[in-house]
C-alpha cells in the first residue's frame, strides 16, 4: 500500500513537472523549430551582424511563416553576403537578378530590393549612434530587455506601443517591409522581449 501510494505521489509530482516545463507550443516538434525556440528566441543580441540577419529573414518572411524562411536560413546567409551590411548595401541589378534565379530563397523582386535598401539605412543608423545595436536597445528603459508574463501564447501580441514607435522611426528612416508586426517579431527574435510563456523552460 505504501508503495503504491508513493508511485501516486511520484508520477502527481513528474506530471506537475513537466507542466511546469511546458515549451512554448508555437515551435511544434520540428527539431530545426525547436532548437531555434530553445537556443536563439528571446536571447538578447547585441551582435550587429545577427541584428541585420534577422532584418533581412523577418523582412523575407512578410506573409509567410517563419518556419518558411527558417528552412532557407542557410541559403539567405549565402546569398546575402553572410548579412554583411556593407557587403549587401552594395548589390547591384545584376545581384538583385542573380537572386531573382535563385530557387534557395523567396524570389520576391520587392523584398530583395528593400533588403538593398534596408542594408543601406541600417549603415547610416551604425554611423550615427556607433551601432544598430545601441540604436534600438536605447527604445527600452534603462536598456533592459521587456519580460512579458503569459500563460500561453495565444496571449502574446502582435504588435506593441513600442513596435509601432519603432517600426515609425525605422520607415522615417527609409526601412521598407518593417511594420509593426514584423517589427516585434524582430524584437522577440533579437530578445528585446522575451515571450516565452510562463511555464516554458527557455523563459
Amino acid at each position: 500500500m505504501k508503495k503504491i501510494l508513493h508511485r501516486q505521489k511520484t508520477n502527481s509530482i513528474n506530471t506537475k513537472i513537466m507542466k511546469k516545463s511546458k515549451r512554448c507550443e508555437w515551435c511544434g516538434d520540428d527539431p530545426m523549430y525547436v532548437k531555434y525556440h530553445d537556443d536563439e528566441w528571446g536571447k538578447p543580441v547585441h551582435d550587429d551582424r545577427i541584428m541585420f540577419e534577422f532584418l533581412v529573414l523577418e523582412g523575407a518572411q512578410a506573409g509567410l511563416s517563419w518556419i518558411t524562411i527558417l528552412k532557407r536560413r542557410e541559403n539567405y546567409r549565402k546569398a546575402f553576403a553572410k548579412f554583411d551590411p556593407k557587403k549587401v548595401a552594395k548589390f547591384t541589378e545584376k545581384d538583385v537578378e542573380q537572386l531573382m534565379n535563385n530557387n534557395g530563397i523567396i524570389r520576391n523582386r520587392l523584398k530583395i530590393n528593400a533588403t538593398i535598401s534596408n542594408a543601406k539605412a541600417f549603415l547610416a543608423i551604425q554611423k550615427e549612434f556607433g551601432s544598430f545595436s545601441n540604436f534600438l536597445w536605447n527604445f527600452l528603459p534603462d536598456g533592459k530587455p521587456i519580460a512579458g508574463h503569459w500563460k500561453s501564447c495565444s496571449d502574446i501580441p502582435a504588435t506593441t506601443e513600442l513596435s509601432d514607435r519603432i517600426a515609425k522611426e525605422m520607415k522615417r528612416r527609409g526601412f521598407k517591409f518593417f511594420g509593426s508586426t514584423i517589427c516585434y517579431a524582430h524584437l522577440q527574435a533579437t530578445g528585446l522581449v522575451n515571450d516565452h510563456i510562463n511555464t516554458c523552460p527557455a523563459k
